[in-house]
């Protein structure tokens, strides 16, 4: 299970959508009255969480919306490339995932290093790299 729905009545600033099939992180909501024929209209918008991309969507407050399910997990750096080979702690699988985005947390990957990575419909991120 990767998503689950909420109503998007229920969206608050800092939770996670999905908008068009991409995981995102609501930055923004807008909130009008209820008119004298229908409900209350909601505005989110909101940044990709994989590709930075601004998305947003427009509803009544009683719509469905999906929600990702974010797994965290950690794991051991195996190996830093194009790409990077994760041992997860629990599993033990070797997880390949794309080398991050921000430079300081990229310049902390080295083979040993332990890092947190979350899983988000079937795609990983790494997030950080924890101290010993």
């Amino acid at each position: 299970m990767s998503t689950r729905p909420a109503e998007l009545g229920e969206i608050k600033e800092g939770s996670n959508v999905v908008i068009d099939g991409e995981p995102c992180r609501v930055v923004e909501v807008e909130r009008s009255k209820p008119g004298k024929h229908g409900s209350a209209k909601v505005r989110i918008v909101a940044i990709g969480i994989f590709d930075g991309v601004k998305r947003s969507v427009v509803g009544p407050s009683d719509q469905y919306i999906e929600v990702p399910v974010i797994e965290k997990r950690t794991g051991q750096v195996m190996s830093v490339g194009e790409t990077v080979s994760v041992m997860d702690s629990e599993s033990l699988e070797i997880v390949e995932m794309p080398l991050p985005k921000d430079e300081t947390l990229r310049a902390k990957l080295e083979p040993g290093a332990t890092v947190e990575y979350w899983r988000i419909m079937n795609r990983n991120m790494i997030v950080q790299v924890r101290g010993e």
